[in-house]
């Protein structure tokens, strides 16, 4: 599965992208360099279980076990203090990075409810896309019965585009149903 998208890009994306922008060789061809789903969880301080749960839907989702992320700071307004767990986070890169894209792209946006589209607006100006999901839901491998609550994640796609527009151009070429603003 992953390496319909890597060929597809090979074949099809490179030489059409460098019809587009004019480049003279096929390595200033944006790619892509990897990707990370982030999930932050505010009770995990309090809430063993719910680090627990997020581990497991993380690394069923992804494929790959995720990395506990652990406040730098004590917030006493949160009732956070340094070292507690915050998160949960993973990076795919190179086979692992083009199965969850083909997955994302092709089976999960297309179950959300009511979905016309992913924002365009979402580049940090320098050609890297992040996504946030509401629900964990619309991955297939999630069932219904084995979740406690509804959690979101943040999924961010970094590219070696320059630009936005180069950035938006390779994932719009990937497949990514951008809407039309």
């Amino acid at each position: 599965m992953a390496e319909q998208l890597k060929t597809f890009y090979i074949d099809k994306v490179v030489p059409k992208l460098m019809e587009q922008f004019g480049y003279a060789n096929n390595h200033q061809v944006p790619k892509l360099v990897k990707v990370t789903v982030n999930r932050g969880l505010g009770e995990a301080s309090q809430n063993a279980k719910a680090l627990e749960s997020s581990l497991g839907e993380i690394a069923l989702i992804t494929g790959q076990r995720p990395v506990v992320t652990r406040a730098k700071k004590a917030i006493a307004g949160f009732k956070i203090r340094q070292g507690m767990p915050v998160g949960v986070m993973v990076t795919l890169r190179s086979e692992r990075m083009y199965a969850f894209l083909n997955r994302l792209i092709n089976l999960s946006l297309p179950r959300i409810r009511d979905f016309r589209g992913i924002s365009p607006k979402s580049f940090d100006g320098r050609g890297n896309y992040t996504l946030g999901l509401r629900e964990q839901l619309i991955f297939p491998e999630i069932e219904y019965d084995s979740i406690d609550q509804m959690r979101g994640m943040d999924v961010t796609i970094v590219t070696s585009a320059a630009t936005d527009e180069e950035g938006r151009a390779l994932l719009k070429e990937l497949g990514m149903p951008f809407r039309d603003n």
